[in-house]
């Protein structure tokens, strides 16, 4: 058993019968009245995002996980198919357990949490940053970089994005793949 002061973000606990993310923390001392902290967790199981506040030096039950790095294969009709980069097994994992997975590309490494006492899987971690190839945008105009105005793109997984009015087809960049959103250009 834990209290709230070791909560942070990525940290997984066992609440409501369920093993939930903590996605968003914030720990609030009112000037009247005793200290709380406020959560935002994410459901492993079902995905659903759920608001919680905690008194403060409550109890919380941490769950043990363990990281494991695969790599992407492929997707097929049963789901996402990693390989574990030192046994060579693979698995293949429903696609509800992946957050943002059009931004998932072959050949990418990714950290699979396990439950440590259950050895069952309980999510996936993608790179923060990826750098994908332009297959498909409007071409841009000469002068269009002075604005913050954005256009619609398809990267080589297929996903759409919002980029920059400069970036052509056949542009590199790197994309959040938390957030969907454009970071920079890449020079290949």
């Amino acid at each position: 058993m834990a209290s709230t002061s070791e909560i942070k973000n990525g940290l997984c606990i066992e609440f409501s019968h369920d093993v939930f993310k903590v996605v968003e923390f914030l720990h609030v001392k009112p000037g009247k009245g005793n200290a709380f902290v406020r959560t935002k967790l994410k459901s492993l199981t079902t995905g659903k995002v759920l608001d919680n506040t905690f008194p403060s030096g409550a109890r919380i039950d941490i769950v043990r996980v363990e990281r494991r790095v695969f790599q992407y294969l492929y997707q097929d009709e049963s789901g996402f198919n990693f390989m574990n980069n030192e046994t060579f097994d693979q698995v293949s994992i429903d696609a509800k357990l992946i957050d943002n997975s059009e931004f998932l590309k072959e050949g990418m490494n990714v950290d699979i949490l396990y439950h440590s006492e259950k050895d069952t899987i309980l999510t996936i971690e993608m790179p923060s940053s990826w750098t994908y190839e332009i297959t498909y945008s409007e071409p841009g105009v000469k002068g269009d970089t002075a604005t913050n105005a954005m256009k619609p793109a398809t990267i080589d997984t297929g996903a759409e994005i919002k980029v920059p009015l400069f970036i052509n087809q056949g542009d590199t960049v790197r994309v959040d793949t938390t957030t969907g959103t454009y970071m920079e250009r890449v020079k290949v």
